[in-house]
């Protein structure tokens, strides 16, 4: 005959009796930057304490704090403290919003998909595949500067470009404007729907995106860099391992326009006060982008990170 300790359901009592589920716990514990497999691990040992003290019925407040005691002891101070501002943060009525920048080949995609994945976001966009809808809709006669990449739109000018400016950088800059209006068209929405979203592409350049949006929702912009040129050039050559592309050479040739891009958007994220996050690992990265995220959105509560 089964144990009872082993049957009995332990409910989240002002969720509408909703059972404790170590897969959801489990969930909410990656938005911290702990691994999959840690995470499920405090999931388990939750649950262990609350079966072992018989507890079999709990509120949400005391969940949470069981869990902030239980990633302490298990993951360290620094997962805790995270865990309990994302927890405030999750409470707020607001959508959220992480804007992803930095130019052509920093690992931002990626840091993005798994961004999504440790806080639960499932709607991520490219601005890269913005851009070729927009391609589909405006020749390249009308929009030249859409149909090149971001560090070869200058080729497309069809203007002249004054004599103090780089052409690399006027390219760059006319086709960041007209990407950004269908961004902020896309933002727009997902802040009306009241939908959580991410946004990466080399198009989000910290000056050239806002609205009325920013009061209704948490925005979050991060630039990402790699700041090593021999390590940047490397990502070219992975990625084409990794995925088959068989341009690797076109990104070579314009290696040295893909570092003024990054120099472009560094500067004008300085300026604005925009986060920006070197690439070293992926696992450092991801967990520079996950702590500056709750922060920001703790700051934006009026719930400062402790």
């Amino acid at each position: 005959m089964p144990n009872k300790r082993q049957t009995q359901h332990i409910v989240v009592s002002d969720r509408a009796g909703l059972p404790y589920s170590k897969g959801l716990m489990a969930s909410s514990i990656m938005a911290t930057g702990l691994d999959p497999f840690r995470a499920y691990e405090v999931a388990e040992r939750i649950e262990e304490e609350l079966i072992v003290s018989s507890t079999f019925e709990i509120t949400r407040d005391d969940l949470r704090d069981l869990a902030t005691r239980t990633l302490s002891e298990m993951a360290g101070q620094r997962f805790a403290e995270t865990y309990h501002n994302w927890q405030a943060v999750e409470e707020m009525d607001l959508p959220f919003i992480v804007l992803i920048g930095g130019t052509t080949g920093v690992g931002k995609s990626t840091v993005a998909t798994q961004l999504a994945a440790r806080l639960g976001i499932t709607r991520i966009i490219s601005t890269d595949a913005i851009r070729e809808v927009m391609r589909s809709l405006f020749s390249e006669r009308i929009m030249p500067t859409l149909h090149t990449s971001s560090f070869e739109a200058h080729s497309a000018i069809r203007g002249p470009i004054p004599r103090s400016a780089d052409p690399v950088i006027v390219g760059f800059e006319e086709q960041v404007r007209t990407v950004c209006v269908a961004v902020e068209a896309l933002v727009e929405r997902a802040v009306l729907e009241g939908t959580d979203l991410i946004v990466e592409g080399a198009h989000l350049v910290p000056g050239f995106i806002g609205g009325a949006w920013e009061e209704k929702a948490v925005v979050v912009p991060i630039v990402i860099t790699v700041d090593d040129e021999d390590v940047h050039r490397s990502h070219f050559f992975l990625r084409a391992e990794d995925t088959g592309q068989r341009n690797v050479e076109r990104y070579l040739t314009g290696f040295d326009n893909i570092r003024k891009v990054q120099k472009y958007i560094r500067s004008a994220a300085q300026s604005r006060g925009a986060a920006i996050i070197p690439s070293y690992s992926l696992d450092a990265t991801l967990t520079a982008v996950i702590d500056h995220v709750v922060e920001a959105a703790s700051k934006r509560t009026g719930k400062e990170v402790r």
